[in-house]
């Protein structure tokens, strides 16, 4: 009987054997669970390698959206794209997580973050400053909707930030005007951020003395042109005399 039975069991197990062998070759390979594509992207943000966490988070947001990593990949793609220094990317992360869910317990969070992905992207003073603008309006919100928080707390030190790049803009193009020698425009962009930035003192204590020059430089151009036209009359009058 055991003769009988030996050749049996190596027939299965050899047989057994060709089933793996054609699994591990005709079939498709098993896909990864949500939880290691998680991971995979934990461990790549570890790593800074910031794109390769994005890919990893996006597949889940993608693919796996009522996973209960979902929302938690969610916001790690805009910190990721905010890390990575993509910052309007970021930006725009940050807003849909906002707009998709409000309530959450980490939208003072998400408020600072994106107004510091906003106010992070603008890297040149002669740009458009409506990003800086955006950002105050976020920090704003975030001060007056969750003051008791580390985040709300921490909104008015980035609102001072974001209003001294702004008034140093205006005092940059208040200074292009200057060199032009187009006086009466640059008097009008310093009274600007005298009236406007009176909070940033170093800032609206230049803008106030430079104006002051600036309207004197005006006037004196201004005297002097109505001088020349005036003379210029009188020597016209006596010609045609």
């Amino acid at each position: 009987m055991r003769k009988l039975l030996l050749p049996g069991l190596l027939l299965c197990t050899l047989f057994m054997s060709g089933c793996s062998l054609v699994d591990e070759y005709f079939l498709p390979p098993a896909e990864d669970t949500v939880q290691e594509i998680f991971e995979a992207g934990n461990d790549a943000m570890r790593e800074k390698n910031y794109p390769q966490a994005i890919k990893y988070y996006t597949r889940i947001k993608d693919d796996f959206p009522f996973s209960p990593y979902a929302l938690e990949s969610e916001l790690a793609v805009a910190d990721a794209y905010y890390l990575d220094k993509e910052y309007l990317q970021a930006a725009d992360a940050y807003k849909d997580f906002e707009m998709l869910h409000p309530r959450n317990d980490a939208i003072p969070y998400v408020l600072y973050q994106t107004g510091m992905a906003l106010k992070s992207s603008y890297t040149s003073i002669d740009h458009s400053a409506e990003v800086v603008s955006e950002a105050i309006e976020f920090f704003t919100r975030l001060e007056q909707e969750y003051p008791s928080t580390e985040y709300g707390k921490a909104a008015a030190e980035q609102i001072h930030a974001c209003r001294k790049t702004l008034a140093q803009r205006e005092i940059f193009i208040a200074n292009v005007f200057w060199g032009m020698d187009n006086y009466q425009a640059a008097w009008t962009r310093f009274q600007y951020v005298v009236r406007n930035f009176p909070d940033i003192k170093e800032e609206a204590d230049y803008a106030r003395t430079k104006g002051e020059a600036a309207y004197l430089r005006y006037r004196k151009e201004n005297s002097q042109a109505m001088r020349e036209h005036q003379e210029g009359s009188w020597k016209d009058w006596f010609r045609w005399l």
